[in-house]
């Protein structure tokens, strides 16, 4: 039985649920899910991490330009830092 549909997976942003495709996801989707104007403010910068991630990297920072790995009840933690 052959579906063609992504698996989504449930994650948690700054304490509100999102779904999304069981994929990797970049540093600026995260942001951007926890600040819908980020894209409108590039000169901010957030600091995100995650806990209950893949085993073989439960936690960790995502950096910008990084990506990591969907895992369904991952939480992310982002917050603004430095100067707007």
């Amino acid at each position: 039985m052959s579906d063609n549909k992504k698996k989504m997976v449930t994650i948690i942003v700054n304490g509100t649920p999102h779904e999304e495709e069981k994929d990797d996801i970049t540093y600026a989707a995260v942001v951007t899910l926890a600040f819908p104007d980020y894209s409108q403010h590039p000169e901010r910068n957030y600091s995100v991490t995650y806990v209950r991630g893949h085993g073989e990297k439960p936690e960790g920072i995502l950096s910008p330009g990084g990506t990591v790995k969907l895992k369904d009840g991952m939480i992310f933690y982002v917050k603004h830092t430095g100067q707007s």
